[in-house]
């Protein structure tokens, strides 16, 4: 997954962080260049030199005194206004403007709920082009931080709490973001993907993922059907059309046509897949995935129906 970064703004919201970001860098580099400047020529000016004997105290100057205490609570206030006018850019609205997508924060991946088109999905969310996203914030277990640099602001996502930020994207692209709030083994495996589409893409993936997975009636897919019917798969995933309905773990209904499994940790391939069920605790670490130890032919049966799922 590609860097992201506060300085590469793609939304208006992310565009109001970036000018208080370097409003404050250069106020601060002035600081330091003034501070550092008034040290160096210190040390120069009053440097020891033989036969000058004790320099004569200065026990106080107003006038420097109220210098620079004025001048710092002038700054202060600039900031204070900035940081203020940036927050009411990016603050969400009140009343009852329902949220658009609800998000769910896991240890350790995310939950996206679209409850206007009646689906759930998992660690990529999609939003349309130049179009304001009211994202809803909620955590399932610990405190986790939803935060994509390049199109808006972080926000922690508290158990027990609804938070909401807007989300925006000005051009179609992919951008990366991840949990800034540490919530355990696996918090560095816990990242973000926002596909930004124009508005026909956004409505024809929609359309797609509203959509119920023919079952495979017979081949390897049924076998492996059957058998993630029959295992413990169940217990914890949902796939429309099955009759599953866990929710420890994600999502699978359109799996395939996700870019990356366990929230970024692998790409999603048919080989990478096999070798997440396989062995995922090699992968992603004190997860809830089990591994049940399956066989061959089981892996390679389940992974044939998995990949039905687009």
């Amino acid at each position: 997954m590609k860097s992201s970064s506060v300085f590469s703004p793609h939304s208006s919201f992310a565009w109001s962080i970036y000018h208080l970001n370097v409003f404050v860098l250069i106020a601060m580099g002035v600081i330091l260049l003034l501070v550092s400047g008034l040290v160096l020529y210190a040390s120069w000016r009053f440097r020891a030199i033989g036969g000058e004997g004790t320099p004569k105290p200065n026990f106080g100057n107003l006038r420097l005194e109220l210098m620079y205490t004025i001048l710092p609570a002038m700054l202060l206030a600039a900031i204070m206004v900035f940081t203020v006018r940036t927050m009411q850019s990016s603050d969400p609205p009140q009343g009852a403007h329902p949220d658009d997508v609800e998000v769910v924060g896991h240890q350790w991946w995310w939950e996206f709920r679209y409850p206007q088109a009646g689906f759930v999905t998992a660690n990529e969310v999609h939003i349309p082009v130049d179009t304001p996203m009211l994202f809803g914030l909620g955590a399932a277990d610990v405190i986790h931080d939803f935060w994509v640099p390049e199109l808006g602001r972080k926000e922690d996502m508290i158990p027990g709490t609804h938070g909401r930020i807007w989300l925006a994207a000005d051009r179609a692209n992919t951008y990366s973001g991840a949990c800034a709030e540490f919530c355990g083994v696996e918090h560095a495996w816990m990242r973000i993907r926002v596909i930004a589409q124009s508005k026909q893409e956004y409505a024809s993936w929609l359309h797609q993922q509203q959509q119920t997975p023919a079952l495979p009636a017979s081949g390897e897919a049924a076998a492996g059907l059957n058998l993630f019917q029959q295992l413990s798969c169940a217990n914890c995933h949902t796939i429309r059309g099955t009759g599953t309905s866990g929710t420890i773990g994600p999502d699978l209904t359109h799996l395939a046509s996700r870019e990356t499994l366990a929230a970024g940790r692998l790409n999603n391939t048919p080989d990478q897949l096999y070798l997440w069920l396989q062995q995922p605790d090699i992968y992603k670490p004190g997860s809830h995935m089990p591994n049940l130890h399956l066989t061959d032919m089981q892996l390679h049966s389940i992974v044939a129906y998995l990949e039905t799922l687009r």
